[in-house]
């Protein structure tokens, strides 16, 4: 019900533009948000935004990631600016009709399948 795309292999210092598409129901109602994983460490919160609007976002990608949503098209968007190679992960989006603005992996309703999004140096 959520499908993510946009990733890909970018040089350091350059943007990429994620997409989340929800679909089978409505998700106007649900805090949005990214996660990222990297091989042997956990899934780490991106980014979150809620229902009004309202964004939260993990220390290292303040000022270079913005969240973004379009209810309209029940869709939701990840905007990746000043890329770094540590940026490098799988990165999925997930919803959840409980959170605030800070999802927690643990109670995500629903994971869309990942997409990799690769920073070279």
């Amino acid at each position: 019900q959520l499908q993510a795309s946009g990733g890909g292999l970018v040089q350091a210092g350059g943007s990429l533009r994620l997409s989340c598409a929800a679909s089978g129901r409505t998700f106007i109602t649900f805090t949005m948000g990214w996660f990222r994983q990297v091989p042997s460490k956990e899934r780490e919160f991106v980014a979150g935004i809620n229902r009004s609007g309202s964004t939260s976002y993990t220390d290292s990608v303040k000022g270079r990631f913005t969240i973004s949503r379009d209810n309209a098209k029940n869709t939701v968007y990840l905007q990746m600016n000043s890329l770094k190679p540590e940026d490098t992960a799988v990165y999925y989006c997930a919803a959840d009709q409980r959170a605030g603005t800070v999802l927690v992996g643990t109670a995500v309703d629903y994971w869309g399948k990942g997409t990799l999004v690769t920073v070279s140096s």
